[in-house]
């Protein structure tokens, strides 16, 4: 059987999770990088630079719940990001409004045209804001009054703090040279692959080289370590941003996630940072989501239920909350088909969600749909080939209907854990296994 790699997580009122009025009213919004075929090869990054400095800020405000960037992926347009290719993504990813445009150059300055797009109140006609003229040496400064601008458009109320949070979230360095070195850096790691999260490192530690004070820098080259299994620099590098400035709730977050992951079970370290992430930004629903995991993993029932409320509340569109449901329709509740339905919600937001397609393989496992598991432990190992849980996974689920490929299968895991540390226990098992095969299969 499959071994679960997720939490347990307490039984809870699920009718209580339904949602909320509050929840209805939160759009979904697609930032896309900025078509930028007018300019030389040399500063095309700048379009991926505007789409960095908008998604830094609107992270800020409450109206929107941005999609992941990463989804955007499976719709680039070699040519550019037209209007129509915006629309497309829009539609495929179920977006409410997508904020894109291009950067162009004259003499002395860039010429940035937003453009946005609304399809839920509005008529999904691309609209076009005034032109913005940033003078050669002033593009930071010019980055940083596009996100009040849009938010306007969009007839979103702000307060002048308001706009002053979201040009400072929008220009989160003095030195256009480390903006730079950080936006390829992001770039790589989109990418998702070793080579690209090795690339981002090296990129995101020259930006941190040239201002040291790059908070989002020194965060992100801590996801980068995070994605390389470098748990102990990851932290290392998410205490520095928290150093270098305790109002920026994202490295709390991710410290309550390696705290969640840790195998000595450090749940009140990790509820304690992700209380300071809510305490920072009180909006923030992947934060919510990894409390109540934590809490539910402690056995505070209640705990749990008021913080799965609030994440739903706050982005109801959050992929993660929905696996978590499904963990617990079917671990704690016994309900299959409720359990398949969250986790294909969950996959529909973002069918990249590695955990999410283990989860499912689990529940088909369990019911004795072999076929079914094994496409989506299938998945999960296609989206990331050293992930050890799919790989072991999918070795213990071949068991059951072809041991000659279990046997290949548990070899390989073997090969890629015993390399970690946290996979000790579980490589011995999977020893056993392999060996209980090569006998029945002599």
């Amino acid at each position: 059987m499959s071994r679960t790699r997720s939490l347990a997580l307490g039984a809870i009122i699920l009718g209580g999770l339904a949602g909320s009025a509050d929840a209805a009213v939160k759009r979904s919004m697609l930032v896309i990088p900025f078509e930028t075929l007018a300019l030389a090869g040399e500063e095309a990054w700048i379009g991926d630079g505007v789409a960095e400095a908008l998604t830094l800020a609107f992270v800020q405000h409450s109206a929107f719940v941005q999609i992941d960037r990463a989804r955007l992926r499976a719709f680039v347009d070699p040519q550019g990001w037209s209007a129509a290719s915006v629309l497309q993504a829009v539609r495929a990813l179920h977006a409410d409004v997508a904020v894109f445009g291009d950067v162009r150059r004259d003499a002395t300055s860039w010429v940035i045209r937003p453009r946005y797009v609304e399809l839920t109140g509005g008529a999904g006609e691309p609209v076009s804001l005034d032109e913005l003229v940033v003078a050669d040496g002033e593009l930071l400064d010019g980055l940083a009054k596009l996100p009040a601008l849009y938010l306007r458009a969009l007839k979103v109320t702000l307060t002048a703090d308001d706009v002053a949070r979201l040009a400072g979230a929008a220009r989160p360095t003095g030195s256009p040279r480390a903006f730079h070195l950080f936006v390829s850096g992001r770039l790589a790691a989109l990418k998702g692959s070793q080579e690209g999260y090795e690339t981002a490192g090296d990129l995101l530690a020259r930006a941190i080289d040239i201002d040291s004070t790059f908070v989002v820098a020194q965060y992100s080259l801590g996801v980068v370590h995070q994605a390389l299994g470098n748990r102990w620099k990851a932290a290392a590098q998410f205490r520095a941003s928290t150093q270098l400035d305790p109002r920026y709730p994202e490295p709390y977050k991710a410290l309550g996630d390696l705290f969640l992951a840790a195998p000595r079970r450090l749940y009140d370290q990790a509820i304690e940072a992700y209380a300071k992430a809510i305490e920072l930004r009180p909006f923030y629903a992947d934060a919510y989501v990894g409390l109540g995991d934590a809490k539910a993993a402690k056995g505070d029932v209640d705990g749990a239920i008021a913080a799965y409320q609030k994440a739903l509340v706050h982005n109801p569109l959050n992929p993660r909350m929905h696996a978590s449901l499904g963990k617990i329709y079917f671990a704690e509740k016994g309900l299959y088909y409720e359990a398949v339905g969250a986790y294909k919600r969950a996959l529909d937001l973002d069918p990249a969600f590695v955990d999410a397609h283990l989860g499912l393989g689990e529940v088909y496992e369990d019911k004795g749909l072999y076929k079914e598991a094994i496409g989506e432990y299938q998945k999960a190992v296609e989206l990331d080939d050293k992930h050890p849980g799919a790989r072991y996974n999918l070795a213990a689920v071949y068991e059951k209907v072809d041991p000659s490929e279990a046997i290949s299968l548990w070899e390989r895991y073997i090969d890629l854990a015993s390399q970690l540390p946290s996979e000790k226990d579980w490589v011995d098992v999977a020893r056993q296994h392999l060996h209980k095969l090569r006998g029945q299969i002599k």
